[in-house]
């Protein structure tokens, strides 16, 4: 039975009483449509509609767009939902994740870098100020990973660390910013990534520690975030095999699951054992890490039987709906089962308010509260938030500063992924790389890369030869004074792993320069990139492509500010000749 007094749903009598009574009224259809999250993506309006009229659905997350339209969207949702919507943002940065035009403040990997909690509590703060301004009023954050394994990229950056404490310290102050505007937070993604290098949305996770190092890491984290109350907890399709053996003595390989469908992991553990009374959501249901695990007929109610009480994203909605519905009349999920999951989910509706604000109309739908995004009070937090991240992990022969004082002339390569992800366009950062390279005086030689040039000129011998022939070393010596190599590298459920990659085999930009003039490479995402150039005697961790970021980082590389970012020896991926 769920007690909607308790921690973290706090309702008074009034409240529980809406909840109860809402539950009462719904019919099965409308109590099954409650459990699942939808996610638009083709934002047509009529579609949108008939999903609420006909599937009754209990919350919305969507693509992003500039926030006007983002906020003409979710005003729209809301009133034509019988029940108030949960409508979620992903604001692991800032107010970036409610709207395309909201501030990126700072990834967890830069909180992390600046040593302190403050840049934690700016991202969270901008995030429920932005999220809120457009109408959300659930932040899927924060990250509560722990970066054990440093080949791991899907946390590299979303996590805040691997000490406990730390991450634990940056968490609390995230849901202290985002919590001042209204807004539920949500930790994530138990039982928790970073022990291992794969990416569950191809693979399965697994969580290979013992149930006694799991407990004095990742449950150490969740049991502190559970015990200050936090509202909601999204399930990742990570198995944690020490503790499924040890709830369930026996238990075979062929039978451990990820926890999104494990209720020895969300009953026993989660529940009964840490004492969780909260909202559980799965975390996206068409990563392969739950798609590959059982029959989609059996995952859609299996979930919830396990303990989820919300199921993130519909395949196709008819299909999935009616796999709920057959799931609760074969009995898969109980009666008791639902009735706790619909406790949760109207309980938590009810803890942000949101049932009286419907009932009167004082859903603060005003345009004038965009003013909000993108202002110059949240610019500035990210100024801030970018000088205290930026990291010089080394410079070992002391090249640096490099100025335009002093080397004017400059060669600067920007190592991107493949087009493709750009939809076949340039990358963007280039051009940012060379505006701000030319605001801080240099004369720059921006080198096309063999994407570049094929975007350019189309493929030919021509564009491959004049990618992989270096030409005269002298010559570029003569006419270069130092090299700066932006590294952009990022990825999204392709590869489980993203590194560095050259634009063409043999290619020009592998880095046989930096033994004839001074160069800087500079990754502005992943902090794992000296594995693929353990040769490089200067490397910074900027963490983030932006405009503030690239120029701060331009300015930390001529010595007109000073590098206050802190790394830990994951930086180092395990080898000798990365510190050299």
């Amino acid at each position: 039975m769920v007690d909607l007094k308790a921690k973290p749903f706090y309702l008074s009598d009034e409240d529980i009483r809406w909840v109860r009574d809402t539950i009462d009224s719904m019919t099965l259809e409308e109590k099954i449509g409650q459990l699942f999250i939808m996610l638009d993506r083709k934002k047509d309006r009529t579609e949108s509609k008939y999903i609420f009229d006909n599937y009754h659905i209990g919350g919305c997350r969507y693509q992003n767009e500039p926030a006007e339209r983002i906020w003409e969207q979710n005003k729209f949702y809301q009133e034509n939902s019988k029940i108030p919507l949960l409508i979620a943002c992903n604001c692991d940065n800032g107010g970036s994740g409610a709207c395309s035009d909201g501030t990126h403040v700072a990834t967890a990997a830069a909180c992390g870098a600046t040593g302190d909690t403050q840049t934690a509590y700016d991202v969270g703060l901008v995030s429920g100020r932005e999220g809120t301004a457009v109408g959300c009023n659930w932040d899927f954050g924060p990250v509560c990973d722990l970066l054990f394994n440093w080949r791991n990229t899907i946390v590299n950056t979303r996590a805040y660390g691997k000490d406990p404490d730390a991450v634990i310290a940056n968490c609390r102050a995230y849901v202290k910013g985002v919590q001042e505007s209204g807004m539920a937070a949500c930790c994530k993604h138990f039982p928790g990534d970073g022990v291992e290098e794969l990416d569950q949305h191809l693979v399965m996770g697994v969580n290979s520690l013992s149930c006694e190092e799991w407990d004095a890491t990742f449950g150490k984290v969740y049991q502190t975030m559970i015990d200050d109350g936090i509202r909601s907890i999204m399930v990742g399709h990570i198995a944690l095999p020490a503790y499924s053996r040890a709830l369930r003595p026996g238990i075979s390989d062929e039978d451990i699951r990820p926890a999104t469908l494990a209720p020895e992991l969300l009953t026993d553990l989660l529940r009964r054992k840490m004492g969780y009374n909260g909202l559980l959501l799965t975390d996206a249901s068409h990563m392969a890490g739950m798609t590959c695990a059982m029959p989609r007929s059996l995952q859609v109610p299996c979930a919830i039987a396990a303990g989820c009480d919300m199921f993130l994203f519909f395949n196709d909605i008819e299909e999935d709906f009616g796999y709920m519905m057959e799931g609760y009349r074969d009995g898969t999920i109980t009666p008791e089962r639902l009735d706790d999951a619909l406790m949760r989910i109207l309980g938590l509706k009810a803890s942000l308010q949101l049932h009286k604000k419907k009932k009167s109309g004082i859903i603060d739908w005003n345009k004038e509260s965009l003013s909000v995004v993108g202002c110059t009070e949240h610019q500035k937090l990210a100024a801030r938030a970018a000088d205290r991240s930026i990291t010089l992990v080394k410079d070992t022969k002391h090249v640096l500063p490099i100025s335009a004082a002093t080397h004017k002339r400059v060669c600067a390569f920007v190592i991107s992924s493949a087009p493709l992800s750009r939809k076949n366009k340039p990358d963007p950062v280039k051009e940012v790389v060379r505006e701000e390279l030319e605001r801080a005086g240099y004369q720059v030689h921006m080198h096309d890369s063999y994407y570049d040039l094929v975007l350019k000129e189309g493929i030919s011998l021509e564009t491959e030869l004049r990618s992989v022939i270096i030409g005269k070393v002298e010559e570029f010596k003569k006419k270069y004074d130092a090299v700066f190599v932006f590294i952009n590298m990022k990825g999204y459920a392709q590869e489980n792993n993203v590194r560095l990659s050259w634009s063409i085999g043999h290619s020009v930009e592998i880095p046989w320069y930096m033994q004839e003039v001074p160069t800087v490479f500079i990754s502005l995402n992943y902090t794992n990139h000296l594995i693929d150039v353990p040769m490089a005697k200067t490397f910074i961790n900027a963490h983030a492509p932006t405009r503030e970021v690239i120029r701060q980082t331009i300015e930390k590389i001529a010595g007109t500010s000073e590098f206050h970012g802190s790394y830990d020896d994951n930086v180092f991926c395990g080898r000798w000749d990365t510190r050299l």
